[in-house]
């Protein structure tokens, strides 16, 4: 059977720059396609072409006769006036369920009712009546998904579709994604979904001779593959920049061009030449560059909250909140859409009052907060959203020209003079973070920091927050992050109830045993719109194990030999300190003493690591 969706040979640019360039791959049945690449690649672009909504520049993409494909955009958008239920209906009239039925009432119907309660109730939606307009964004994702799925699609085109979901809603779209007869195509950084959704992964980059790559398997193989890819592509590298030094010596040389081997001699070592500067161009890669400042501030209790609970008109979000934000802690705050998260963050940055009880916030406390909904200033450049005043920024005491700056985010000289709403979702959030790095930080509350951010920017801004010494807040519906930066999780239920949390699993945990001791019928996942009773959860239920992500398994595997390095490490510091040369000189042997510190707290971590890695398995 031809494959569903056809794509030959496409190229699309927007100015004098394409975003690619003649890549062709095919799509068929059943399949589960993970897209993946660095921001600004063409990602959105690439899925409007398969839908047919944007036309390319050259090439084409042919689709199977009567193929039906539903598109689901990063941002989802409802006009005024229609309810959650007149969407569906609406949806469900297109669907082959509903094309051949009269258009009056057939939609009371008892059997197309049942099919739209069902499929709300699965997708946590109670109050069916409410204004699609009026949800909030992770909502409004959730209806824009089931609008699409209702449509009975031969091929679902995703765009982001894990942002603003809280992660609930993540683990409906898996379940919902995991064993469809439809194929699909996620444009996603979320590694833990990729991982449990897709078969197959393609990753759109100009590093590629073609332009991408394609792995069949999971996210994990695709990793592997990757790397290999890469090591091949070095040593290749390797091989070329060896014999292009040879035919250059030879050139040097001053061959005569007249006789026919000399001339062939001379084309080959020009197309060596060629080959060698493309490869090299492709290797070349780059990473942003992201260190957030912290203060010098001792002090370790900086905001206590005492008995706080926040009310709105006819909801409580929270009640009772005792709880401390120290020096150095980590915290993943969690829980679904409308459970507070936001809020308590703006109660800890002192925007909002508590409805019940105090937060006592450090003297001189300086806080970082990074805002989800990425305002920047509009109608200006790229240079003066980067450097408002001047053409330098201070950063760490230190003066860098704004064009050296704006090189650390991976930005070109020739976008500092671009218009700021000519860049994309992670380019914005790239210019978000730059200016939050400048500002000295005891605390940094941080709103889902990874929308739309590329995985090799996730990984550095992961490396980041690990390093960073002052205290954090995280709300991300990132699990990987969430895994591997908190030591502390904070969970809201979104019916009144919080709870403190060693780590995401007890999180999960006490979920399931508030889930089982609800009455029957209540739903886990409610409208947000819904009012909640209040209490709080005073005990947290014991850890239960949890099976190694993908990841934590390649770590596992290789953490002895991280550990035995370490250690040599370590003995190799120690022996520093018994030399009597070292030991003599005062200014050596206060060095070795830092070092021989900084080894043994390596290797202490190693092992903790490792612990925590051993019980999983």
């Amino acid at each position: 059977m031809a494959p569903i969706l056809n794509a030959q040979k496409i190229t699309k640019a927007f100015g004098a720059a394409p975003l690619f360039r003649e890549i062709s791959f095919t799509v068929g049945d059943g399949a589960r396609i993970g897209l993946i690449g660095p921001n600004g690649s063409g990602k959105s672009t690439l899925l409007g072409l398969l839908a047919g909504s944007i036309e390319p520049d050259s090439g084409e993409v042919q689709s199977r006769k009567g193929a039906r494909l539903s598109l689901v955009a990063q941002e989802s958008h409802f006009e005024g006036g229609q309810s959650v239920w007149s969407i569906l209906e609406t949806a469900l009239r297109r669907s082959n369920r509903g094309e051949h039925a009269p258009h009056s009432d057939a939609i009371a119907n008892n059997e197309w009712q049942g099919i739209l309660r069902e499929t709300l109730g699965r997708a946590g939606f109670v109050d069916f009546d409410a204004e699609a307009a009026g949800l909030s964004g992770g909502w409004r994702k959730r209806l824009a998904i089931v609008q699409a799925l209702i449509e009975e699609p031969d091929v679902l085109l995703l765009d982001e579709p894990t942002n603003h979901l809280d992660l609930g809603g993540i683990e409906w779209l898996e379940s919902s994604l995991r064993g469809a007869p439809f194929a699909c195509i996620a444009v996603s950084h979320d590694r833990y979904f990729l991982e449990n959704v897709t078969t197959e992964t393609i990753e759109l980059n100009r590093a590629y001779p073609q332009g991408i790559l394609r792995v069949n398997g999971p996210y994990s193989e695709f990793l592997e593959k990757k790397e290999a890819f890469q090591e091949a592509q070095i040593k290749r590298q390797e091989t070329l920049s060896n014999r292009v030094r040879t035919e250059i010596d030879w050139l040097r040389r001053g061959p005569k061009a007249r006789a026919t081997k000399a001339k062939a001699r001379i084309g080959k070592a020009n197309s060596l030449i060629a080959e060698l500067a493309e490869i090299t161009a492709r290797n070349r890669t780059a990473v942003t560059s992201i260190e957030f400042t912290q203060t010098e501030r001792q002090s370790k209790r900086l905001i206590e909250l005492e008995g706080v609970s926040f009310r709105t008109a006819n909801t409580t979000l929270f009640g009772g909140i005792d709880f401390a934000v120290t020096a150095g802690m980590r915290l993943g705050l969690v829980g679904q859409n409308g459970s507070g998260k936001t809020t308590l963050l703006r109660l800890l940055l002192g925007e909002l009052p508590p409805a019940e009880g105090r937060v006592r916030r450090a003297n001189a406390l300086r806080t970082v907060y990074f805002d989800q909904n990425r305002p920047l200033p509009e109608g200006v450049t790229l240079r003066r959203a980067l450097s408002p005043d001047s053409d330098s920024v201070i950063y760490q005491d230190r003066t860098i020209h704004v064009a050296s700056w704006a090189a650390r985010f991976l930005f070109s000289g020739e976008q500092l003079n671009q218009p700021i709403e000519r860049l994309s979702g992670g380019e914005r959030a790239r210019v978000l973070i730059a200016r939050l790095m400048l500002e000295p930080a005891d605390v940094l509350l941080l709103d889902e920091p990874t929308n739309d951010l590329d995985i090799p920017t996730l990984e550095v801004l992961e490396e980041s927050l690990l390093e960073f010494r002052g205290a954090m807040v995280l709300v991300t519906h990132d699990r990987y992050l969430l895994d591997r930066v908190s030591t502390t999780v904070l969970g809201l239920d979104g019916r009144g109830n919080a709870g403190s949390f060693a780590n995401y699993a007890q999180w999960e945990s006490w979920q399931r045993e508030v889930a089982r001791s609800s009455p029957a019928g209540q739903r886990e996942i409610r409208s947000p719109a819904q009012p909640e009773p209040t209490s709080l959860l005073t005990t947290a239920p014991p850890a239960t194990k949890k099976k190694l992500s993908y990841l934590e398994a390649r770590e596992f595997a290789g953490i002895e030999q991280r550990i035995h390095t370490a250690e040599e490490t370590l003995a190799q510091a120690r022996r520093a300190l018994e030399d009597p040369a070292i030991a003599t000189h005062a200014t050596e042997l206060q060095l070795a003493l830092l070092q021989e510190e900084q080894a043994r707290q390596a290797v202490d971590a190693l092992y903790l690591r490792w612990g925590e890695l051993e019980a999983k398995t």
